[in-house]
């Protein structure tokens, strides 16, 4: 008589997915990873208006005045401080990113810290960078 096939063992789930919510911890660098996922995806939204603003300047001058409209309304205005907050938090987490790949900066504590100062670095410099704009007089 053959031998009757091993019983098959149920597959995991995966930790993060499980019904009892996981073995998993929130943690803050958890939410600095996601932070810099949707700061890339507004670096592609970014680099949509940057060619829209090619196309316009070589359509001519209605079609760079519509940009210039569109860009200059405070709904424009605040998407463009939305991307120069994505463009300074991902090149922050970038540099920790950096760190990391030489072996730097995976204990807990400091890793945490990083990601607080990536984020603080976004902040501060979207800060500085629109004051000197608005300083300057662009409108």
């Amino acid at each position: 008589m053959a031998d009757a096939a091993p019983k098959a063992r149920p597959r995991p789930i995966s930790p993060n997915i499980q019904l009892d919510g996981g073995i998993w911890r929130w943690h803050f660098t958890m939410f600095a990873s996601i932070l810099h996922r949707a700061s890339g995806l507004g670096l592609y939204v970014g680099a949509l208006i940057l060619m829209w603003w090619a196309l316009a300047l070589a359509s001519g001058p209605d079609a760079y005045g519509t940009f210039v409209t569109v860009t200059g309304s405070i709904f424009g205005k605040v998407v463009l401080i939305g991307i120069s907050a994505c463009a300074f938090y991902h090149l922050g987490n970038g540099l920790r990113h950096l760190a990391w790949d030489s072996g730097i900066g995976f204990e807990i504590k400091t890793a945490d810290r990083t990601a607080w100062w990536a984020i603080g670095f976004g902040i501060v410099a979207t800060a500085v960078f629109w004051t000197l704009i608005f300083w300057a007089g662009a409108e």
